[in-house]
C-alpha cells in the first residue's frame, strides 16, 4: 500500500503506534480542506491548528457543529490582529515576543477568554523564525510573570531547515532544558513542549514533547487553494 493511497485514518494509525499516550496529537490543517478536517475527526482528532486567521476563521465556522474541536494558533501572529485569536483559538503556540505577549494580556484581562499559551523560542539561528533567543526570553522573565490573565503553559520551537537528527535531538533537548530551567526560577510553570513536526516528531517526543505538530504524514500534500 503506497503512501499517496492510504486514507487519513490509516495514516493515523500508523503515527498513533510511535507517539505515547501523554503526547497529544494536534492535526496542523492549514491548506487542508473541510472535508478532509471533517475525516481526520471521524478517525478520532479533536485538535487542529492553523497558521492564518483569514484561513482559519471561515473553517471553524463550517466546523461549528463539532463542539469538541479544539483549536490551536501556530502562526506569527500580529498585534492587530491578537483580539481575533483570543476569540477563535483555544491554544495560542505562537507568542513569539513580549510585546504580543503583554498585548494577549491586556485582551484577556478585559474578556472571559483566555486561552493557553506557549512562548515561541528560537533555539538556533534562523532569520526565517520568529520567536525569542533563549537570553532574551530569561531576560524578560519579570515582565512576562507580570502577564497574570495570561495562561502561559510551555515552550514552543520550530527548528531550522537541514539539521541532522543529532542537531535536531540537541535543540529539542536545548529547549526541554529551558523550560526546566525557567520553572525552576520563575514563578511559570512550563510543563507543556510544543514541538516536532512531520519530519522530526520522533526525536521531539525523544527530548520531552508533550505536544507534537503533525501537518504533511496525516494528510498528504496540502491544496493552496484552501
Amino acid at each position: 500500500m503506497s503512501y499517496d493511497s492510504t486514507t487519513i485514518a490509516q495514516r493515523l494509525d500508523l503515527i498513533r503506534q510511535h507517539i505515547p499516550a501523554h503526547v497529544q496529537l494536534i492535526a496542523v490543517s492549514k491548506q487542508v480542506s473541510v472535508p478532509r478536517i471533517q475525516a481526520a475527526y471521524e478517525a478520532g482528532i479533536r485538535d487542529f491548528a492553523e497558521n492564518r486567521l483569514q484561513e482559519a476563521i471561515p473553517k471553524q465556522e463550517q466546523l461549528k457543529d463539532l463542539k469538541d474541536i479544539c483549536w490551536h494558533f501556530i502562526g506569527h501572529l500580529q498585534t492587530n490582529k491578537a483580539k481575533k485569536a483570543i476569540e477563535h483559538f483555544d491554544w495560542i503556540h505562537s507568542v513569539d515576543s513580549l510585546k504580543i505577549a503583554q498585548r494577549l494580556n491586556r485582551l484577556a484581562a478585559e474578556s472571559s477568554l483566555s486561552p493557553q499559551v506557549c512562548l515561541q523560542v528560537k533555539i538556533l539561528p534562523d532569520p526565517n523564525k520568529y520567536g525569542w533567543q533563549d537570553q532574551e526570553l530569561l531576560a524578560d522573565l519579570s515582565k512576562l510573570e507580570e502577564c497574570e490573565a495570561l495562561k502561559i503553559k510551555g515552550l514552543m520551537t520550530i527548528l531550522p531547515l537541514g539539521l541532522s537528527s543529532k542537531q535536531s535531538l540537541l535543540a529539542f533537548e536545548k529547549t526541554h532544558d529551558l523550560a526546566r530551567r525557567i520553572t525552576k526560577q520563575s514563578t511559570l510553570n512550563l510543563n507543556q513542549l510544543s514541538m516536532g513536526m512531520s519530519g522530526d516528531y520522533p526525536l521531539a517526543i525523544q527530548a520531552g514533547a508533550t505536544m507534537v505538530r503533525l501537518g504533511r504524514v496525516i494528510f498528504g500534500e496540502r491544496d493552496s487553494r484552501c
